[in-house]
């Protein structure tokens, strides 16, 4: 076990419990980090090793090989909010955003009730502008802080430094999102907890509840939805060992007893490389692949 002055990294963690697949091998070194002063005395320690920055695990395959380098999870003050005088909220990078969303409407703040939703969190939501519901983070968002873990040095990057997209951001693997600042507008808690329940309910309507799934694994083309084109194919229950196109909404992929990540990852190219190849479109996954897999992704993601 390596230390450092406020933490320790462990050897071969166990990811798949930590992901919403429950899917994958293990981490030849994790870490929890609890505060700033950590993280940096972690990411010191860790050199040039590969790291992946784990959040809430919602959007994440890891392979069945594991993961060769470092995985950072973000606690203790990571997952801290609070309500400034100017009615902006700060957030750690770990919160939860659907926990977010909650604490908005209970501090009589409005406008982050679509992040109830989506089961990431703020560092995730900066980094992919999260978006659901008519709204997204770069709507919201004032800036974010963010941290280069080659030099150390900090920053305050607001929408339209980060160059906010459709599910982009210009951030690479050497910047961290270490917490954010999104603006609001005053509104009734019991109006807010209204908007949370009918986001909730459309949720539960809509998208297959009560499965092990990585939410959207497309992104939606310009002008049309992928869910919508993968079903037009006939495609849902479509499957590859373990995971298949969801009965409920075919651009969320499930995992049922015996899966393995190389099944998503099988899954996902195949019904991509079958769209592409009667459509014409080339849909680009939103799920992110950590590790090594098998086989061919298949036409240049464009």
């Amino acid at each position: 076990m390596i230390k450092t002055r406020h933490a320790s990294m462990q050897r071969d963690v166990d990811l798949a419990p930590l992901t919403s697949y429950k899917l994958g091998g293990v981490a030849a070194w994790f870490a929890d980090v609890e505060d700033e002063d950590t993280l940096r005395a972690v990411l010191r320690s860790a050199g040039d090793v590969e790291l992946l920055v784990l959040g809430r695990g919602s959007n994440l395959v890891v392979s069945d090989h594991g993961f060769p380098g470092l995985v950072i999870r973000l606690v203790g003050a990571f997952l801290q909010a609070a309500l400034n005088e100017d009615g902006s909220l700060a957030a750690g990078a770990g919160m939860p955003l659907p926990r977010l969303a909650r604490f908005a409407a209970a501090h009589d703040r409005g406008g982050l009730e679509f992040f109830v939703g989506i089961p990431g969190s703020v560092g995730g939501a900066v980094r992919m502008n999260a978006g659901g519901h008519g709204s997204d983070t770069a709507t919201w968002l004032l800036d974010a802080t963010i941290l280069n873990r080659l030099t150390l040095n900090e920053r305050s990057d607001g929408p339209a430094d980060l160059d906010l997209a459709y599910r982009y951001s210009n951030l690479d693997d050497a910047d961290l999102v270490v917490a954010a600042r999104f603006r609001t507008v005053e509104q009734s808690r019991a109006r807010g907890e209204e908007i949370l329940r009918d986001v909730t309910r459309w949720r539960k309507q809509h998208q297959p509840g009560g499965t092990l799934n990585a939410g959207s694994v497309f992104k939606n083309p310009r002008g049309d939805a992928a869910g919508r084109i993968i079903d037009a194919l006939g495609l849902k229950g479509y499957r590859r060992g373990g995971v298949a196109v969801s009965d409920v909404h075919a651009n969320f992929f499930v995992s049922n007893e015996g899966a393995r990540a190389q099944d998503v990852w099988d899954l996902v190219w195949a019904i991509r490389r079958r769209v592409g190849d009667e459509t014409g479109v080339w849909l680009e996954p939103e799920l992110r692949f950590v590790g090594r897999f098998e086989g061919d992704e298949g036409p240049e993601v464009r």
